[in-house]
């Protein structure tokens, strides 16, 4: 073999692999408000993907200090949420919504658990206790894991996003804001920016 066919080896070795189709990518940004502290806890969500995915097999809300933690949970369609009680009270969780079938835990002691599988993508029921009217938490409940909450600063990022071109909804407790659509390469990062109204 010559050498000019040896250098044409190296060079064509030498160039860099392309991302291949199976790598994620990232979707990140920010969800606007005013004031600007409504932007935190929205949960920034894909609506729908087909790619197969996992299911977490439970997902913890305790109830400490007289409050539901965390605040907003997103689950994915088909997670069992278990209710923990870290207080030295009694707590109850119930809702209201019929889409969680309006369930009822009844209440219980420090360090038992009581659970519920919340089945029904789109459902966003209400946690409640009745024996606390002040503790207050909802559930939203998702098709799919690639979901983010909001900080504080109203930052999100979404990890691990097969690529595709995805609808992008946010949920918001007071405000609504419209979805965007975005498309997702494989070792890149998409860039958005909600902006929250009534």
């Amino acid at each position: 073999m010559d050498r000019f066919y040896i250098c044409l080896l190296i060079a064509l070795f030498s160039i860099p692999v392309m991302a291949s189709g199976g790598e994620t990518g990232s979707i990140t940004g920010k969800v606007e408000a005013k004031p600007s502290r409504f932007g935190e806890n929205s949960v920034v969500y894909i609506k729908s993907v087909e790619s197969e995915f996992s299911v977490p097999d439970k997902i913890v809300m305790d109830q400490k200090e007289l409050a539901f933690v965390p605040q907003v949970l997103p689950v994915v369609e088909g997670t069992t949420v278990d209710f923990q009680n870290s207080d030295d009270v009694l707590h109850n969780v119930f809702t209201p919504d019929k889409c969680a079938d309006r369930f009822n835990l009844g209440s219980w002691p420090k360090g038992e658990v009581r659970s519920y599988t919340f089945d029904k993508a789109g459902c966003v029921p209400v946690v409640l206790c009745n024996v606390h009217p002040e503790m207050e938490a909802f559930i939203v409940v998702l098709q799919n894991p690639y979901y983010a909450v909001a900080d504080k600063d109203g930052r999100f990022t979404i990890d691990k996003v097969p690529p595709g071109t995805y609808t992008l909804n946010v949920w918001n407790e007071r405000l609504r804001a419209e979805s965007q659509e975005v498309t997702v390469t494989g070792g890149n990062s998409v860039e958005v920016t909600f902006t929250l109204k009534r």
